[in-house]
């Protein structure tokens, strides 16, 4: 698809560069982040600045997204095309375990809850729409922490003082975090017991985008007791959340 359209593709991922930085970049870092000639670095910035995608910081010598990548952003936002591709894979879930559900995204070092899907006779979470936790107490956060590189993290969490806690429960330094997404990685879903709340567990699987950026996890929250305690039955749960958060990738790339 790429060779049917360079042009177009050498945009596209200039912007995602771009998007991934937390600060504008000077044209020849991105000329070499990009394997491209100077030259042609600088014709295709100029043809972004041109139609409002990128704006050149002057006095700083630097590039960074202009207004036009900011709506396009916002006008995601407004369609919430993620939230519905991730509803009827999510209520499937629901079906098939008799757990509550929900789907979350990562927003700096927080989970931001944007689907929450109960299943009968199954108690209220915290986790309700909206509602923002911090990432490395949830298992929808690990889930993600755990897809991003080790310098991602870091910046994330550079120290202790970085950490929020609830009910003094979580990972509380670094190295502790550290620990706990070399476990999720090795299960390829990530757990978590009475973090979030009391008398509950949860197991959920990053949902991964064609970039290899994690664009969500999808949880199941239960018992911490019985149904926590019973490896087999957390196992099998995890298995369930890594099936519909592939099944849900897949979706995001077709």
């Amino acid at each position: 698809m790429e060779q049917r359209a360079p042009a177009a593709a050498q945009a596209l991922t200039l912007l995602t560069l771009l998007a991934r930085r937390a600060e504008p970049q000077p044209a020849a870092r991105l000329a070499v982040e990009l394997g491209m000639p100077r030259s042609s670095t600088y014709h295709l910035l100029k043809v972004l600045i041109e139609h409002g995608y990128v704006v050149h910081l002057a006095e700083e010598r630097r590039y960074g997204l202009g207004v036009a990548a900011h709506e396009l952003g916002s006008a995601y936002t407004r369609q919430a095309p993620l939230q519905r591709i991730a509803r009827p894979v999510l209520n499937r879930l629901v079906d098939a375990t008799g757990v509550n559900g929900h789907f979350a995204a990562l927003h700096g070092a927080d989970v931001v809850y944007l689907i929450e899907e109960r299943a009968p006779r199954r108690p209220p979470l915290v986790t309700d729409v909206g509602v923002r936790l911090p990432a490395q107490l949830t298992a929808s956060g690990l889930a993600m922490l755990a897809a991003l590189s080790t310098r991602q993290v870091r910046a994330l969490y550079p120290n202790a003082e970085a950490f929020v806690l609830r009910h003094d429960a979580g990972p509380r330094t670094p190295a502790q975090l550290k620990q706990l997404l070399v476990e999720t990685r090795r299960d390829g879903y990530a757990r978590e017991r009475g973090s979030v709340t009391p008398g509950l567990a949860s197991v959920a699987a990053a949902v991964i985008d064609h970039s290899g950026h994690p664009a969500g996890a999808v949880a199941l929250t239960f018992d911490e007791r019985g149904e926590g305690d019973d490896p087999d039955r957390v196992r099998w749960l995890g298995k369930q959340v890594v099936q519909a958060a592939g099944g849900l990738a897949e979706r995001l790339r077709s």
